[in-house]
């Protein structure tokens, strides 16, 4: 999901934004009771130490672009070869873990919802 806000007319900064988008995630998964939690230093939102959802702001001129990702139901085998989001040995998870019948399609709406709400 590509967030693109105007903090300035907002009166947002980029911690507030960052906060928002993981708290959407949380109040999502905390719906299908699952919890989800931050994590100091390492933005994202993780269930049981691995990695459900990862954020990627970019600001510019007072702009957000990119935004977040939520692993939902997908080959997860490629982040086994990578060091995810820069941490070694960081497990990741996707909401198929604890639902096989999870989409995008399905999880989309439902996670604009928290994000919507959050953010207006």
């Amino acid at each position: 999901i590509y967030v693109l806000l105007d903090l300035h007319r907002a009166q947002w900064g980029v911690r507030r934004v960052v906060e928002a988008l993981e708290q959407a995630v949380i109040d999502f998964l905390a719906e299908l009771s699952i919890i989800g939690a931050r994590r100091p230093g390492a933005p994202g939102v993780y269930v049981d130490e691995c990695k459900i959802a990862a954020l990627g702001l970019r600001v510019r001129r007072g702009c957000s672009y990119h935004g977040l990702s939520l692993n939902v139901n997908m080959d997860l085998s490629p982040f086994k070869r990578i060091d995810p989001c820069g941490y070694p040995g960081l497990a990741v998870t996707q909401l198929a873990e604890f639902d096989r019948s999870w989409t995008v399609d399905t999880a989309a709406p439902r996670l604009i919802t928290h994000l919507t709400r959050l953010l207006e």
